[in-house]
């Protein structure tokens, strides 16, 4: 991804704008066919993977059952952080936890990305809580 401000600035209002509007094609349209992503929530919903989700497919699967689990997702972007082919996403879902979403860019679409929760916990049912 270029690091020009503007150009940051339209992938994040489009990434969480996708997401707040559970639009999966919006949101999965900047990613790569070969798309590798970790999240701890993946270890949970996606039988055998140990948080690690293969290709675009996969992870369209995968975030389809999280948004059938969790209907009420919403994220409100808190910072976002630039570094080199990398973008930083930190949010607050609607559970109120803190999330730090990482992107890695190759040709302007992520080729890998991880979710990332501060001190989180996660329940068998998928549900993500931060201590209190």
């Amino acid at each position: 991804m270029t690091v020009e401000h503007a150009q940051v600035e339209a992938f994040v209002d489009e990434w969480v704008e996708g997401w707040n509007s559970h639009d999966l094609t919006r949101v999965l349209g900047h990613f790569a066919d070969h798309v590798a992503f970790t999240s701890p929530v993946a270890s949970l919903i996606v039988e055998n993977s140990g948080g690690v989700v293969q290709g675009k497919e996969a992870l369209g699967e995968y975030w389809r059952e999280g948004l059938r689990r969790v209907p009420d997702l919403h994220f409100d972007v808190l910072g976002v952080y630039v570094g080199v082919h990398t973008l930083v996403i930190n949010y607050r879902n609607q559970r109120g936890n803190l999330v730090c979403e990482v992107l890695e860019f190759e040709d302007d679409v992520v080729i890998r990305g991880h979710g990332t929760y501060l001190g989180a916990t996660i329940d068998p049912a998928g549900a993500i809580a931060t201590p209190d």
